[in-house]
């Protein structure tokens, strides 16, 4: 894909495919017979679809990029190299039945489920017709099965599993799907919530987005065991993927979410990864102060966008159809770009602050998901 020196991570600019890592990023696949299975069965369509996916999840991060370096927002929290974790694991949902809850960094969840592109773009600006009108970065819509998040880190854990919990009741063959950092795994919450879904056996999955630091704080420092043991201190079942790798993450949540419709859930995908930048674009000189200059290097070799373009060549879709594609996915989301830019004529009244979600007397209303 094309690069853009003024807003990728210096290791992707001059980015080009090593033969060695490509191998691996096969074998990886035909090391699991289950794995090599499900890959198996994509269409050379639904292949392209993840393609598709991944650029606009890459791309969508590089115009709010612009948008800061441009002065529109002061700031934005990206996922530049975590892209196939988010993309790999909605793709192996049903998007009209199941239901997710992103971190703000798993933004291309929303437009995966059916959010409109420039409803991301308008939570930033808080225009009066973003999805929260104006009161939350944090964006969703239960309508189409996307649960806003909060900031607190690990909430989104206990919410899922009464999400599940409502489908298992309700005797529902729908599965909830969320994303845990591995700092998120370290709040009491989020092990109350994953408890829950075990002890339940609730059709839930976590998807445990192991970036290697939370905030600033670099996994050896918080964290003494190794995040593939997380799943067996709750007795779930368990799966490993390479995070940079979405053919590993997509087959891995594919047959997360089968056990979870069987009624054998819930399921943690341990997915290692690495954030190319920082909290956000604020501090991203303090992140490259945090990690050695090599770790930078080694997951720079292996962005997953690239690496999954180079898998299609090998394949034989033709270059250039992918640079076609990418063309087309440009100018979606600078179309999107623009439509939320022309929102902030429509501004919230301040009296439009007040959440609708509860009484005068402070009792939470109900949360109508999409109906089965």
């Amino acid at each position: 894909m094309k690069r853009f020196p003024a807003y990728d991570p210096p290791e992707y600019v001059d980015w080009s495919p090593d033969p060695g890592l490509q191998a691996e990023y096969r074998s990886r696949i035909a090391a699991e017979p289950e794995r090599n299975e499900v890959v198996a069965s994509l269409d050379r369509n639904e292949l392209l679809g993840l393609y598709r996916e991944l650029l606009r999840t890459r791309l969508l991060d590089i115009g709010l990029k612009r948008w800061v370096r441009q002065g529109v927002i002061s700031k934005a929290w990206l996922g530049t190299g975590e892209e196939a974790v988010t993309v790999g694991s909605v793709f192996a949902l049903q998007s009209d039945r199941d239901v997710v809850c992103p971190m703000i960094r798993n933004a291309g969840a929303c437009h995966m489920m059916g959010m409109p592109l420039a409803d991301v773009f308008r939570g930033y600006l808080a225009t009066a017709d973003s999805p929260s009108r104006g009161r939350d970065l944090h964006v969703g819509d239960p309508s189409v099965g996307v649960i806003q998040p909060v900031s607190q880190m690990g909430t989104n854990a206990a919410v899922m599993a009464g999400v599940a919990l409502g489908f298992k009741r309700k005797q529902e063959p729908r599965v909830a799907l969320t994303w845990l950092g591995d700092g998120a795994t370290r709040t009491g919450i989020c092990h109350e919530g994953v408890n829950l879904a075990g002890v339940q056996e609730l059709p839930v999955v976590y998807v445990l987005q192991n970036n290697q630091v939370a905030l600033g704080t670099r996994l050896a420092q918080h964290s003494r065991g190794r995040m593939s043991q997380v799943p067996q201190m709750y007795g779930i079942h368990a799966e490993e993927c390479d995070g940079n790798n979405i053919l590993d993450v997509y087959a891995a949540s594919a047959l997360a979410v089968r056990r979870c419709r069987a009624g054998e859930g819930p399921v943690m995908i341990v997915a290692d990864t690495f954030r190319m930048g920082g909290h956000a674009t604020h501090d991203e000189r303090e992140a490259r102060e945090t990690f050695p200059a090599e770790l930078f290097q080694h997951w720079g070799r292996r962005d997953p966008v690239g690496m999954f373009e180079r898998y299609l060549v090998e394949e034989g879709v033709p270059a250039e159809e992918l640079e076609r594609l990418e063309e087309a996915t440009g100018m979606e989301i600078d179309a999107a770009a623009e439509e939320a830019l022309s929102s902030r004529a429509h501004m919230p009244a301040p009296e439009e602050a007040r959440y609708e979600g509860f009484t005068e007397g402070g009792t939470l209303l109900s949360l109508d998901l999409r109906p089965s």
